[in-house]
């Protein structure tokens, strides 16, 4: 088991930035990836980035590229998204999530991943 704990959401002013934080614990030598995905009021959950976690490599979806970076403390077990330039639309509940499946590729689907957190909430107002 891999348990996660989210942490850094909140209310920032459109244009502003924000980092959210994924603290991973327990049978963290089997992670092969750490997602972040967002849930917006009404909107189907969707993909945001991900990096592997042992060699770092990252990938993004086209609406947050340019603008959010996802990173890693190998040795703290910590992921974190540093999100800038926020616009009203990123609004949405953020969770990372663990993938402990090795699959080809960076895994974009929520569904390859199978530990979740419990969510952070950013709110961008105009």
């Amino acid at each position: 088991q891999v348990h996660l704990v989210e942490s850094g959401g909140g209310l920032v002013q459109a244009g502003g930035s924000l980092r959210l934080s994924c603290a991973a614990s327990g049978r963290t030598f089997s992670l092969y990836t750490i997602g972040w995905f967002r849930q917006g009021p009404g909107k189907e959950r969707e993909f945001v980035a991900a990096i592997a976690w042992k060699n770092a490599n990252t990938y993004y979806a086209d609406a947050v590229k340019g603008r959010f970076n996802i990173t890693r403390d190998y040795r703290e077990n910590t992921a974190y998204l540093q999100m800038s330039s926020l616009k009203p639309e990123d609004t949405a509940v953020y969770h990372c999530a663990a993938e402990t499946t090795w699959r080809p590729g960076m895994s974009t689907g929520p569904g390859e991943y199978d530990y979740w957190g419990q969510g952070t909430q950013v709110t961008v107002s105009a």
